[in-house]
């Protein structure tokens, strides 16, 4: 409101008027709440009636004449220059006007007033007065203010009710509409307003909304339904409400409801079809007898042989009984008294006694967050599963031909043993047992008789020892012992442990019917003790196998205890496996050659390799060749040594006086025994172009020990393709003189031990004397190693042996230093 106060008229003078005219005008401007004015234009005088006059604020009995600007300077600042403007038109243009603005009374009391004026022609002269009235709006504006502040409180109320409200007229047609039904209708007001109701949310003509609200209009009563809107995808509950002029309508989304509704009816069908057993109880005290059961699906009637009414209000006790696992029950009892959901397997019994094993799963009902009201179960019968998987497990566990833990189950069980905290630390006892000459009852008798001795060995293994105690079988003819508490002396444990290990000795060492076959078998045992302080599983396994192969280096049907001095050996031979690898990959092996010598000088060399280690120098085959075999570096050393070999024939192939030389290897069982051996040979004599003939291949004698059928047939191949066969330390092994026949060889090699003490030993020299004649007979060349003297040489010659190697004419020398002596040599 402007702050500025008028100031009061002066002077004012008072017109008396008395005409019955003037009375009657000022009866109708008191009554209308009304005053008027008159301005004579030429004087610019303004005559004002008392009501008007008191209007202002003046007291007066009469009319009042005042200036214009007096007049003016009643309203406020902001209204006074479109009033001034009013005026000065109506003056000089004979403009009439009707204004609505702001007055401020001599009391300062602000007043809504009504201004309209006009100018009027009067007299022969047309002298012009202006003429005006100003009404009193005050109450008028205060009653409209009231009534737009009712309005405005009124929609803000509408708009402010989370439901969609709308009103309707007696036709059906939208009269109001808030926001929340535009927004649930998915259309604005513009689009609502004027229409009828069923024309916007029927579908059709005789829609739900139409039928509906004709029946409100007619009945006037009250009525609540639920309809489908089309456009929307929604579910609507209305509630309809008739008043005079029309009716009230509420609407709410139900369509959440409606979905849950069906949900609800789906889960109920699907919970009376299920396989699965649902059953629910009340939330009653869980000590005691436990919660009452209140509903049961046809699956729990199906699987337990219950009715229905037979467990309702019963507790969940009816489907224990002695075999239902106690521990489990004890923590379901007590994840339900915390409120926790739970999972549990447990036996439950069937009302014809039947026992199943269910997988149970129990959730608490909260849905109103003021406590459990309800745990529902879900059980699943588990029972055909559980067979399975405890036969899986036997599978997975126990050795299928002797029924023996196996290596799996030993290890679980050696590791709860050596990882037990509790009580002082016990000592026990591993054992590694392995048959002796298994392999050849499994050659000669068949893999039959050979399973039927693992299932006795087996059987007799578990008599001798005690029942807390484990028997495994890693695979083979291998089986493992544990012993648990044998007391907390070493001492004392050890020697239980030999007594048992005596024990088993004798048990398996009683002879066998092995199907109608009497067999007399033996173990080799290797012991070792440990407790939880001790070494890994690891270790301990490899342990007990070191002590195993000591007892077998010791005769065979013996035991024998760990010795650290078996891990140092272990450990320097592994030592030695990885520094063989590193030496493989960084090209530290070398060959020296030694000549074989005939009647007419050289006839060829034997290759032979060496280590050239970076720190200890060169290293002859003794020392690495066996841990070679041993750990499988044999193969990639033997066909590294191939290639060298053939490479070097190249090389002499391409000088007349090196072109007829040969050179011999030496081959390991293990690489002939390789499926692609021989592919491996005919390949290195290909990409280096070299002639067979001059590769000589000097095959150990153990080779015909066993398989012959196969060694027969792979040297008839290597025969074939024109490589040169001998028979290396012939006389020192498993030579059968029957098998020479058959054998594809060129030449038979006397080994040095004869050739040491040949010319002091008779037998030394009827066996060199005896292969040379056997080598002759069968056409083959023979050639003697170690020749150290001219006598030894003479006398092999006597013989007839034709060709020697030995440090008589040269050591082993590097190629570099061969070739010297090659040119020394040559006349």
């Amino acid at each position: 409101m402007p702050s500025a106060q008028p100031k009061s008229p002066q002077p004012l003078t008072l017109i008396r008027t008395r005409s019955p005219a003037d009375q009657l005008l000022s009866m109708v401007e008191r009554v209308t709440a009304v005053g008027t004015w008159t301005l004579d234009i030429p004087t610019g005088r303004l005559q004002v009636s008392q009501p008007l006059a008191e209007l202002l604020g003046w007291s007066a009995q009469g009319p009042v004449d005042m200036a214009l600007h007096q007049l003016l300077e009643c309203y406020v600042p902001e209204s006074r220059a479109a009033i001034s403007d009013a005026f000065e038109a109506c003056l000089q243009a004979a403009q009439s006007f009707d204004l609505q603005a702001q007055i401020v009374t001599s009391q300062g009391q602000y007043l809504w007033v009504r201004t309209v004026g006009g100018a009027i022609e009067e007299g022969p002269l047309a002298e012009t007065r202006a003429h005006g009235l100003m009404q009193d709006l005050t109450a008028l504006k205060q009653a409209e203010q009231e009534s737009l502040s009712i309005t405005m409180r009124l929609a803000t109320t509408l708009e402010s009710i989370t439901e969609a409200f709308v009103t309707l007229g007696r036709d059906g047609s939208f009269i109001y509409v808030n926001r929340e039904s535009e927004r649930l209708l998915s259309r604005d007001s513009s689009q609502l307003l004027g229409r009828k109701i069923w024309a916007v949310l029927d579908a059709g003509e005789n829609g739900p909304f139409h039928e509906e609200i004709r029946a409100v209009l007619s009945s006037g009563l009250n009525r609540e339904f639920e309809a489908f809107f089309e456009p929307t995808g929604k579910w609507l509950k209305v509630r309809a409400y008739p008043f005079e002029e029309g009716i009230a309508v509420y609407f709410r989304d139900v369509t959440a409801e409606r979905q849950s509704q069906e949900q609800l009816l789906l889960l109920q069908t699907s919970i009376s079809r299920l396989n699965d057993i649902v059953l629910i109880t009340e939330a009653g005290p869980v000590e005691g007898p436990g919660p009452r059961i209140v509903f049961v699906n046809h699956a729990f009637e199906r699987h337990t042989g219950y009715q229905k009414e037979e467990v309702l209000q019963k507790t969940l006790g009816i489907l224990l009984g002695p075999l239902t696992e106690r521990a489990e029950l004890g923590r379901i009892r007590r994840a339900l008294i915390q409120s926790h959901p739970v999972r549990a397997e447990l036996t439950i019994y069937c009302k014809s006694g039947q026992r199943l094993c269910m997988e149970l799963e129990i959730v608490p009902v909260d849905y109103f967050s003021s406590g459990v009201t309800h745990w529902i179960v879900v059980a699943r019968d588990i029972t055909e599963r559980k067979a399975n998987e405890d036969e899986i497990e036997h599978l997975a566990f126990y050795d299928a031909l002797t029924q023996l833990p196996n290596r799996q189950l030993l290890m679980g069980r050696l590791r709860r043993v050596l990882t037990h905290t509790g009580g002082k630390p016990q000592i026990g006892a591993l054992m590694f047992i392995d048959l002796d000459h298994f392999k050849l009852l499994n050659d000669s008798l068949g893999h039959s008789k050979g399973d039927l001795l693992l299932r006795k060995v087996a059987s007799r293994l578990s008599i001798s020892v005690e029942e807390s105690d484990t028997v495994a079988r890693l695979g083979g003819d291998e089986f493992v012992v544990m012993l648990k508490d044998l007391g907390d002396s070493l001492t004392a444990a050890s020697a239980q442990a030999r007594q048992t290990g005596e024990k088993i000795l004798a048990a398996l060492g009683e002879p066998y019917e092995l199907a109608g076959y009497p067999y007399h078998g033996t173990c080799s045992l290797g012991i070792t003790c440990f407790d939880q302080r001790g070494a890994s599983i690891e270790d301990l396994l490899k342990q007990a196998d070191l002590a195993m192969y000591q007892a077998k280096a010791s005769g065979r049907n013996a035991l024998c205890f760990f010795d650290p001095v078996m891990q140092a050996a272990a450990t320097a031979n592994a030592a030695l496996t990885a520094e063989l690898r590193q030496s493989l990959r960084t090209d530290e092996f070398l060959l020296h050659y030694q000549p074989q010598v005939g009647r007419d000088g050289m006839l060829g060399v034997e290759a032979l390799v060496r280590w050239q280690h970076p720190h200890r120098g060169v290293v002859y085959p003794n020392q690495f060749i066996t841990q070679a075999e041993e750990s499988g570096l044999i193969l990639p050393l033997g066909k590294w040594v191939l290639e060298t070999a053939c490479a070097q024939l190249a090389r002499w192939a391409k000088h007349p006086e090196t072109e007829k030389l040969t050179v011999a290897i030496n081959v390991s069982v293990r690489q002939f025994r390789q499926p692609d051996f021989v592919e491996l040979v005919l390949g290195a004599i290909q990409r280096h172009g070299v002639r067979p003939h001059r590769l000589k291949l000097e095959l150990t004698e153990s080779l015909l020990a066993t398989g012959m059928e196969v060694t027969v047939a792979k040297m008839g191949m290597l025969k074939t393709a024109g490589i040169t066969l001998s028979i290396d330390d012939f006389g020192m092994g498993y030579s059968a003189l029957s098998y020479l026949k058959h054998l594809p060889l060129d030449q038979l090699k006397i080994d040095r031990a004869f050739v040491k003490d040949i010319l002091t030993d008779p037998n030394d020299a009827a066996i060199a004397r005896t292969i040379v004649g056997l080598a002759q007979s069968l056409g083959l060349g023979v050639i003697a190693e170690g020749v150290e003297t001219e006598a030894q040489r003479e006398l092999l010659a006597r013989f007839g042996c034709e060709g020697y190697q030995g440090h008589l004419f040269c050591e082993a020398l590097p190629i570099a230093e061969l070739e010297l002596f090659m040119r020394g040599l040559t006349p």
